[in-house]
Parts: structure tokens; sequence; C-alpha cells
């Protein structure tokens, strides 16, 4: 990585579906991972009174589908940069119609549903057990929930997020299986952000913006398309990118994550050498 990386970063914001660029200004840094690339270069700059490192969930044009983004280095690229707190917006669907598109959530529980993905940094012989009750930090969400009840957005303070691994969507059967386990909403990449973000104590929350009402609830109900997706993605961005700014203000300047896993392993982590 480049000389920036010598200037500790606290607050980081992974950009999902219809966010791939935050800062006005910034500087783009290079992070070599022993996981490989990042899914983009971290821009680091001044937003919402922060210092903040981005970066593109899927890459700066979305090349890349839910079950090829590398988690695992883009986690370990924000940590090796000094981030300890991470709001990560998310494209998700619905499945109750309590939730309607154009609402905003931030989840407070996750099930995942996805198979076959990279999910812990501790592989052996350094063996880690993640405790993950509560998947998502308190101290972030509550300045999510907070930036959104002061901007008078329609918001639900609490959901369960249900990752399925894409990037194909549901079928009825699915849906009707994912509401069936007390799923809220539905996501393509929560897991496993929200726990590699657990693994290196850094506090993660997200920003989930209802695009759609998944295969529908009701007839006349907006079923999911892509095309859907990314239309009302456009239009709520500035709204999304209000929220995340308006939290950042509202978090502590030294933000501390729950201790999930033991520190020193934490730090043995960070310290392995990069392979780029």
């Amino acid at each position: 990585m480049d000389e920036l990386a010598t200037d500790a970063v606290r607050f980081g914001v992974i950009g999902g579906s219809g966010l791939y660029e935050l800062l006005d200004e910034s500087r783009l840094v290079q992070v070599a991972t022993p996981f490989g690339r990042p899914s983009a270069p971290v821009a680091v700059g001044s937003f919402g009174g922060r210092t903040v490192a981005f970066l593109a969930r899927h890459g700066v044009g979305h090349t890349i589908p839910p079950h090829r983004v590398p988690y695992r280095a883009n986690l370990w690229a924000l940590a090796s940069l000094g981030v300890r707190a991470v709001i990560a917006s998310s494209a998700v669907g619905s499945i109750t119609a309590d939730l309607p598109a154009d609402t905003f959530v931030v989840p407070d529980q996750l099930i995942d549903r996805t198979n076959g993905r990279a999910d812990t940094y501790f592989e052996g012989p350094d063996v880690q057990h993640l405790g993950f009750a509560d998947p998502f930090d308190p101290v972030v969400r509550t300045a999510l929930c907070d930036a959104l009840a002061a901007r008078g957005d329609r918001f639900a303070a609490t959901g369960t997020a249900l990752v399925i691994p894409g990037p194909r969507f549901s079928t009825r059967a699915e849906s009707q299986g994912w509401r069936q386990l007390g799923a809220d909403i539905l996501n393509m990449t929560m897991h496993p952000e929200a726990a590699l973000a657990a693994e290196l104590g850094i506090a993660y929350a997200s920003l989930s913006f209802v695009t759609d009402a998944d295969v529908g609830h009701a007839p006349g109900d907006d079923s999911v398309s892509a095309e859907l997706v990314f239309r009302r993605l456009t239009a709520a961005r500035d709204r999304i990118t209000d929220t995340i700014s308006d939290a950042l203000a509202l978090l502590p300047d030294e933000p501390r994550a729950r201790a999930l896993v033991d520190g020193a392993a934490t730090a043995r982590v960070l310290a392995l050498p990069a392979t780029i």
C-alpha cells in the first residue's frame, strides 16, 4: 500500500449496489492483503466530518457478483488502515408487507443461507470461535437509527436479514420458506461481511434499503428485478449517503467494537504478510 496507509483511519463505509463512489475528494490506496486483492482501491477522504475509508463492495463498475466478492480481502484492507467502525450500505428485498419498498431497515439479526464462502480468518491451527449471537454492533446501529429518525425517513429499527447466495433471486417456494424462518428482508452480502468484521474487531452495521417485494406478497406487488433494484437505488442515493454522513457524525471519535474474538488472535491476523 502507499504512504497514506500510515495515517490511521477510524471509520469505513462499504458501498453496496448503486453506491460505488462517496467522497468528492479522495486519495486512492492500493492495499495488498494476505487474501488477494480487495474489490477496488480504498478511497480515503473527508465525509460526514470524519476521515473515511470507502470501498465499493462490487467494484467501481459493479463487476463482482455477490458470491465472488473478496470479503476477507475487503475487511482486512479496511482494518489494516486503522478502520474500527464500518457502515455498510445494502440493497434488500422485503418478504413482509410491513416493510414496503422505499423503507430503510437497520437489521439486528442475520440468518446465513449462503454456501462455500470463506467466512473466517481462523482456518487453523489458530482456532477461534466467534460469539455471534448479536451480529451487528449496537453503537453503530443506534447512530444509524438516530440519523434516520432525525431526517424523518421511514425506517425499521430492527429486522432479520436472511442472506442468500445470489446472484439469482428466490423462487416462490424459497421466499415462503424464508418467511417461515422469521426473516424480514433478503440480502446477498451481509454474510460473511458482518462475521469477518467482528473477527477483526470492527464495529459493523448495515444501512439496508428496501428496493422490492422479492417474489411479491400479493397481486400487484413489485416483484424483484435487477432493473427495479438499480432504479430505486439511484433515486434514493442522496438519502442513503446523507444518512451515512449523519450517522458517522454521531459515532464516538474512537469507536470500540465488542470483543467477540481474542484480541491477540485478531492482531495475528492483521500481522499476516500481504501476498500481492
